[in-house]
């Protein structure tokens, strides 16, 4: 009985994808799509399911519908926040199916399979995908260093929520079994955690604009050039706080200058 367990766990092991990969599915407005996903998940090895304000949930749908991994569901995280879901990840991908106007880093599904498993082995990971009729906003991919797109013919591009689950689930299945743990190219095992990254980019929001550096109506768009850079360059959480520490002194100095400005008035 000792050596079947100790056999069992070693298969598990084997088989189950990085342990802290989760799979956030982000404004689901269909309870079915959520329990097909949670099925997909299983199958693959994959337990960790988060939603983020979904429609409706939970739902009979739902259930019937994960045929054998309502354990998935009943065990589902529920966020208000997407950067609440997120928070202590050090990666961040973002799935989507069109182009976007400012270029993030991007890969397709196998090739990112496998940056993912790499990573994920030793730092917490999660896969957005969003609601089934807009996909995710540009808001929530600001949350991203990297998306994916799942290859498609040209004549029509749209995948069911679920199915694009499904065909994650089997590529990081396939590169788990496959031990492929390339050096994952741009990423930092000490990278700094998205909770971290959120509050840096706030502060260097708030110092750009008291600068008159940002300005309507472009300050979303120089915004999210910054996000691009600093998440390329991948900080630690001692270089956040080296660059806050910055803002900060920026901020006192500034604070300097006006209180001499008004004594010379």
């Amino acid at each position: 009985m000792t050596e079947y367990k100790e056999e069992a766990a070693l298969l598990h092991e084997k088989t189950s994808v990085a342990p802290d990969l989760r799979i956030v599915l982000v404004e689901t407005s269909h309870p079915g799509n959520i329990g097909s996903a949670a099925r997909a998940m299983k199958v693959m090895g994959l337990e960790r399911l988060i939603l983020v304000r979904p429609q409706r949930f939970p739902d009979p749908q739902a259930t019937a519908l994960a045929s054998g991994a309502e354990d998935l569901l009943e065990r589902a995280e529920i966020h208000d926040d997407l950067s609440t879901a997120v928070a202590d990840c050090q990666r961040v991908y973002g799935t989507t199916a069109r182009d976007r106007h400012i270029a993030w880093p991007q890969l397709e599904a196998r090739p990112a399979a496998a940056q993912i498993v790499a990573l994920g082995a030793h730092a917490p990971v999660a896969i957005l995908f969003g609601n089934e009729r807009a996909g995710l906003s540009n808001d929530e991919l600001d949350l991203c260093q990297c998306l994916i797109q799942i290859p498609t013919a040209e004549v029509y591009r749209s995948l069911n929520l679920a199915q694009a689950v499904q065909i994650l689930a089997y590529e990081l299945l396939l590169a788990q079994r496959a031990a492929v743990f390339p050096s994952s190219p741009g990423v930092s095992e000490a990278a700094a955690p998205r909770a971290a990254m959120e509050g840096f980019y706030g502060h260097l929001r708030r110092v750009l604009r008291q600068a008159g550096f940002l300005q309507a109506p472009r300050e979303a768009h120089m915004m999210r050039r910054l996000r691009r850079l600093f998440d390329r360059a991948q900080p630690d959480l001692n270089e956040v706080y080296i660059l806050r520490g910055i803002l900060t002194e920026v901020e006192r100095w500034a604070g300097q200058v006006d209180k001499q400005d008004e004594h010379r008035l």
